[in-house]
């Protein structure tokens, strides 16, 4: 990614789409499998909770951990930076509150 000189412009990068932030909603609460999180995030399709996923773990913001088992087991948290967009989430959440009744 090149080099974004305006912050909220960074942050925006970061929190990129619809789905990231649901995404982000799901891990405060805790760990998750994938089929978790498909079953809590209505109309997001496989291939898209891969890549967002995927993206979010290049950024640092979830880990992935993989327990070698049959079937294979894959849990999603968040890591240490990940936590700290937690205010950011709770923001948005009270604006909404307030102002989307």
């Amino acid at each position: 990614m090149g080099e974004i000189g305006c912050p909220i412009e960074r942050a925006v990068s970061v929190l990129d789409g619809k789905w990231t932030l649901l995404v982000l909603r799901e891990l405060f609460t805790g760990t998750k499998r994938f089929g978790e999180l498909r079953k809590t995030l209505h109309g997001i399709s496989p291939k898209t909770l891969t890549e967002r996923l995927r993206l979010m773990e290049t950024q640092g913001i979830i880990k992935r951990t993989i327990y070698p088992e049959i079937p294979p087991h894959v849990e999603y948290s968040l890591t240490e930076y990940g936590e700290t967009l937690r205010p950011i989430i709770d923001a948005l959440k009270s604006w909404g509150e307030r102002w989307t009744a």
